[in-house]
């Protein structure tokens, strides 16, 4: 069976009978999961198993893991990591070595693939929802932060995915609650396009995921945000900023969109995303998704197994203790963090 071009969120820390039952009809392509469904290494790691056994081998297991405010595997069973913005002008070592850290814990339970690191930047005045998860204000600083988290999460054995193209950070209001609506010329907003096209830049990116940004941009397209607009994803993403790589929305339950859950999947898969993403978990809006979600196809299913062999070529084994060593090393050499 093709799995539909859907991620789904499951309802807690064990599949549901129902859940399989749901899958075993229309299959998604991975799932993602959230605080939960999260109790302890050994309950994930059966989870993920189980989530394979019902989806298939190489089914995309996905976890929001960025570190510090956004961190669904938190202590006292994961170590606490820092926000990226403890990274600005820390040697790109330092990142790299925090984000295979990082992966590493994600690995060893059966995830892989971690959604981080954001791209968008740390601009002043804009709503806090982003503020210390982004790297910096400065295009190329988050340009060479992000690259380095790329491959160190690469490094581990997980796939990244970079966020939320393209460019989250000059919202005035959180995604989650409501749409923002960004003014902005195309003349501004070259720079939030920056970090994004310098990954891209690298065999059209084809070695990590994209995550869309849930706004409209009224230079971009005045009627529809990012997310279900095809001239942000075909003209924007797809052509201006180059990305080749698998592009998923992001959840498709937030605030920022109005809708039922398949009529938003159907839109966003019109526009040129690969996946659909929704995460809630509730069993009648995932049926309701999966009932609508054509196949994956024939290109998403590419640019899948690029992501999947680039990491499996970059994976490396690691030593953990030596790692932290150097990156703490590493980032007690950074100037001090405002």
């Amino acid at each position: 069976m093709t799995p539909r071009a859907a991620i789904i969120g499951i309802a807690g820390p064990e599949l549901a009978a129902e859940e399989v039952a749901l899958f075993g009809r229309h299959r998604p392509a991975g799932a993602i999961l959230f605080r939960r469904n999260v109790e302890s290494p050994t309950q994930v790691t059966a989870l993920c198993a189980a989530l394979r056994a019902a989806l298939g081998p190489e089914a995309p297991i996905l976890i929001d893991q960025e570190g510090g405010r956004v961190a669904r595997l938190r202590p006292p069973h994961w170590p606490d990591f820092p926000p990226a913005a403890l990274f600005e002008h820390a040697p790109a070592m330092a990142a790299e070595a925090n984000a295979t850290l990082l992966g590493l814990e994600c690995a060893s339970l059966g995830l892989d693939v971690v959604c981080a690191p954001l791209l968008d930047l740390r601009l002043p005045g804009m709503h806090p929802v982003i503020g210390d998860r982004a790297f910096s204000a400065d295009p190329a600083e988050v340009a060479r932060l992000g690259a380095a988290w790329v491959r160190g999460l690469q490094q581990a054995g997980c796939i990244p995915v970079v966020k939320h193209i393209p460019g989250h950070g000059r919202a005035a209001v959180d995604s989650h609650e409501a749409l923002p609506r960004i003014a902005a010329d195309r003349a501004t907003l070259a720079a939030d396009f920056a970090p994004f096209r310098a990954l891209a830049a690298q065999d059209g990116g084809v070695g990590f995921w994209a995550m869309t940004a849930h706004i409209l941009y009224e230079a971009l397209d005045p009627a529809l945000p990012a997310t279900l607009s095809p001239g942000v994803v075909q003209g924007v993403i797809r052509g201006e900023i180059g990305f080749d790589g698998v592009l998923v929305s992001d959840d498709l339950a937030m605030g920022a969109l109005a809708g039922r859950p398949g009529d938003l999947a159907s839109a966003s898969l019109a526009a040129g995303c690969d996946l659909a993403l929704h995460c809630t978990g509730v069993l009648a809006e995932t049926a309701a998704l999966l009932e609508a979600c054509p196949a994956l196809s024939a290109d998403a299913a590419r640019r899948l197994a690029a992501a999947r062999a680039a990491m499996q070529a970059a994976r490396q084994t690691i030593d953990p203790r030596l790692l932290a060593e150097i990156r703490d090393r590493l980032l007690a050499t950074r100037p001090a963090f405002a």
